[in-house]
């Protein structure tokens, strides 16, 4: 998701002879050099992870180091198109997984098709099938199509994060039944408390949104939404339950008016400062709770009454297709996915898609962990309501920010889904 953060040194490795290292392009003597792009902070679980990552490779690659740059996600995002098809472009990046990212740089020809890569080297093994869905793209961009354009290594979802500290303090418990999560939060409400850290100029807002939609849907409702496998219905039960309970939650108190205009970080630093009981949103935060939370316990439970919920694998490495180095790429994922970098990903608060629950110390992370498996081994994971279409996140935002200060009723803002997602269907001829 929305993540940015310092940028790191690039990594240097000794300069030995070309030939002790496997690269696959080239003749020159001269050392080699594998361009790598991510938008992890470096005290992220994934930031550690790949850090490890990157030494690791320049041991087994003696002769080749790794030029590192750190992007922001946003600079990533918005740029790629025009990058990835220059002389400037990485041999490997981090990249956003779904339609109108991975799915359209696919179609557009700008990464490689790595499937007879991914089943030489057993990638495909290790990843759940709604995880590798996220990876497979078709001719025309679609997720879950029939080549492989990216890996990823890790995985995330959505999850309560809960403050024990005011759960104790208005005698509320640890919510097992969507009855029971609604009574929590009336609880919280009439004693003037705002349950729900919110942030309504980027994702919570939406992702609130969409996890109400999918507590009414199923796997074939995600396909058609996410995947265009049939027609959507905006005007359907579950999204027209999910806008009227998020307006009504809006006008209960369990979601604040003035958080219109709050943005997906300052949601979260609210939930650290001990403000909100409760902040429904991703494991990306889960690392960074650990080390800045001192002055309560927290804990997490999944949104209680529902059999989806948000969640996919997590970004992909994607090879553009002008890469030179795409051996030395191909196995600094191999890298990614080996055991000790796996658990080590754990170990830092993030969720590894081939980790060993009983090689993770923490019991926390190991919670963690086994949520993840739990969700993928029963098919629950929703992906992301911005998915389907360029631009559409900020569509997101725009509707969702109108339920929050009642600008527009949940009938409007469903018909304000509908016109730019139809729009997309009928510019790719779907």
């Amino acid at each position: 998701m929305l993540k940015t953060g310092k940028t790191l040194a690039a990594l240097t490795a000794g300069m030995l002879a070309l030939s002790a290292c496997g690269g696959n392009s080239g003749s020159s003597s001269s050392p080699k050099e594998l361009k790598l792009w991510h938008y992890e902070g470096p005290d992220s679980a994934m930031g550690v992870a790949w850090n490890q990552a990157i030494k690791e490779f320049e041991q087994t690659h003696p002769g080749v180091k790794v030029k590192f740059e750190e992007k922001g996600f946003e600079q990533i995002q918005k740029t790629a198109p025009m990058v990835l098809n220059s002389k400037d472009a990485p041999d490997i990046l981090e990249y956003n997984k779904g339609n109108a990212t991975a799915g359209l740089l696919a179609k557009q020809g700008l990464l490689t098709d790595m499937s007879a890569e991914v089943t030489k080297r057993g990638w495909d093994k290790q990843l759940a099938p709604n995880i590798a869905e996220t990876a497979k793209y078709d001719a025309k961009g679609i997720m879950g199509g029939d080549k492989w354009y990216g890996v990823p290594n890790y995985a995330e979802y959505l999850q309560v994060f809960y403050n024990k500290k005011l759960f104790d303090k208005y005698g509320v418990k640890v919510p097992t039944t969507f009855d029971e999560f609604t009574a929590a939060m009336d609880t919280f409400a009439k004693k003037g408390v705002t349950p729900l850290a919110n942030g309504g100029a980027e994702y919570p807002a939406q992702q609130y949104l969409y996890q109400l939609a999918l507590s009414k849907a199923d796997r074939p409702w995600v396909d058609r939404y996410e995947r265009y496998t049939g027609k959507v219905d905006f005007h359907d039960p579950a999204w027209t339950y999910a806008a009227n309970t998020f307006s009504d939650w809006v006008k209960k108190g369990y979601i604040a008016k003035n958080s219109v205009s709050v943005k997906a970080e300052n949601a979260g630093t609210s939930f650290i400062s001990g403000k909100y009981p409760m902040f429904f949103s991703g494991s990306w935060w889960y690392g960074r709770f650990e080390k800045e939370i001192k002055d309560f316990d927290w804990d997490t439970f999944l949104w209680p009454g529902t059999k989806m919920t948000l969640g996919s694998s997590g970004n992909l490495w994607v090879v553009p297709k002008g890469s030179e180095n795409k051996k030395l790429a191909y196995d600094f994922i191999d890298i990614t996915m080996k055991k000790d970098i796996q658990n080590l990903l754990a170990d830092n608060g993030g969720v590894p898609v081939a980790a060993d629950p009983n090689g993770v110390k923490d019991p926390k992370n190991k919670k963690l962990i086994q949520n993840y498996q739990t969700l993928a081994g029963s098919d629950g994971l929703g992906f992301y309501p911005d998915w389907p279409a360029p631009g559409y996140y900020d569509v997101l935002v725009a509707g969702t920010q109108k339920l929050i200060n009642g600008s527009a009723s949940p009938d409007k803002v469903l018909d304000s889904f509908a016109k730019p997602y139809d729009e997309n269907l009928s510019n790719i001829g779907h």
